[in-house]
């Protein structure tokens, strides 16, 4: 990588785009992002366990999982410090710079990348210039590589600026799967911070347009489902046997007819189901997984609530049991009002945006919420800010790229943001 992060953002974010890891298993990516974070030079930096309340991790992948890409990292050339310390699936870490009496400051960015395998024709940027995913069956698809890339580029800015306060830089793990956000956000490192900022490139907004406050994140819940019931002979004595499809097709069906709720937006998919050995077997075990969402928390909640007692009667209704597991969730937290108008005074002055927007619905769930909850019930504010970005194709596909002209934005629109909230502290 280049030495100079903002003046090789380009470079940076390719490097993190040929390597993709998924949730908790970010080991490389955790020791590409020390290398640089030490070139930079930090007062404090907490990597795996230091830098999260380490038992609130949610969706961690099993040993087995974890081991392959430990194995991969270590074979890739991360750092056996690096490794010793995200062992065990306890990945990501925390820059802080203390620059004395000043406002405490955080910057969130996400780290992880998704099982999609990346496009390989010409006409698509990473593989014709040679930047493709070197996973196969695994890439940046959502532009974590450009958000590690903006959040290195902000701490080395404010490092060599005239900064007085602190700034804490959270590189998370484990957002694609709502893993990560909750253990950062009880880990140690939020506390005391007044001012939170999280950024994300893109999602549908064009390059040259800042959203600098999201409003109406759906508060998320992803749910595994097992059933179990009992084997019999299709043909001989059905009757004997407890029939797991069954349950299962029966929970799918009266899941998808939970009503509409009168305070907000609700939804609830069944995304995989998985059941059954052959044709002439009545099938002893059956899983979904599932998630559902709601414009709050509490919609949410009540949403996860029907969810669970339709599957529970689902199951007794044909002799089985249900086992129903949260695999991760995240809260509605909305940006701060008074934060955002900030962020976009800043982005009205930044070269190379011509549309600032103060504030949009967002419509999705990400678990930054969960950070940015911590800060605002210790009485600080949050926003999440959007910086636009021209994409050929829509995020989570094989095609997904993002116009480099963003990094110098984001990172201009940032830093600027944090001198401001310097200047009009109180």
């Amino acid at each position: 990588m280049s030495r100079t992060i903002r003046d090789g953002m380009s470079e940076c974010r390719r490097t993190f785009h040929r390597y993709p890891e998924p949730a908790w298993r970010e080991f490389y990516t955790t020791s590409l992002l020390i290398d640089e974070i030490e070139r930079v030079g930090v007062d404090e930096l907490a990597v795996g366990r230091e830098a999260m309340a380490p038992d609130e991790r949610m969706a961690v992948p099993g040993d087995e999982k974890l081991e392959e890409w430990f194995e991969r990292a270590r074979a890739a050339g991360a750092r056996e410090d690096v490794l010793e310390a995200c062992e065990g699936g306890y990945t990501g870490c925390v820059a802080v710079l203390d620059r004395g009496e000043g406002p405490s400051i955080g910057l969130r960015v996400d780290i992880d990348a998704l099982f999609i395998e990346e496009a390989s024709d010409e006409g698509h940027l990473p593989a014709r210039e040679g930047f493709r995913s070197e996973h196969e069956g695994l890439m940046h698809a959502c532009g974590h590589d450009a958000h590690m890339t903006i959040g290195l580029a902000v701490l080395e800015a404010v490092k060599e600026s005239d900064f007085s306060g602190t700034l804490t830089v959270f590189f998370q793990p484990a957002e694609e799967d709502g893993g990560g956000g909750r253990p950062m956000a009880e880990g140690p490192y939020t506390e005391g911070i007044e001012y939170l900022l999280c950024v994300h490139v893109g999602l549908d907004h064009p390059t040259g347009e800042v959203v600098a406050g999201i409003e109406k994140p759906l508060a998320m819940s992803h749910i595994h489902v097992d059933f179990s019931g009992k084997s019999s002979h299709a043909g001989q004595a059905p009757e004997k046997g407890a029939n797991a499809i069954q349950a299962m097709a029966t929970a799918v069906s009266e899941a998808y007819a939970i009503p509409r709720h009168a305070g907000g937006m609700t939804r609830v998919n069944v995304g995989r189901v998985e059941a059954g050995t052959t044709s002439n077997i009545i099938a002893e075990n059956a899983r979904i997984s599932a998630e559902v969402r709601g414009e709050t928390t509490r919609l949410m909640e009540s949403m996860k609530e029907r969810f669970e007692r339709i599957c529970a009667s689902a199951a007794e209704m044909h002799g089985c049991e249900a086992d129903l597991q949260v695999h991760s969730e995240s809260p509605r937290a909305d940006s701060d009002p008074e934060l955002a108008a900030l962020v976009d005074g800043v982005a009205r002055g930044v070269e190379g945006v011509d549309r600032p927007v103060e504030a949009a619905d967002f419509g999705a769930s990400e678990d930054a919420t969960f950070l940015m909850e911590a800060v605002q019930e210790a009485g600080g504010l949050a926003t999440y800010t959007i910086v636009g970005t021209d994409h050929p194709d829509s995020h989570h596909t094989p095609h997904f790229d993002v116009d480099e002209r963003t990094l110098g934005i984001a990172l201009d629109v940032l830093t600027g943001s944090i001198e401001r909230i310097e200047a009009e502290r109180p």
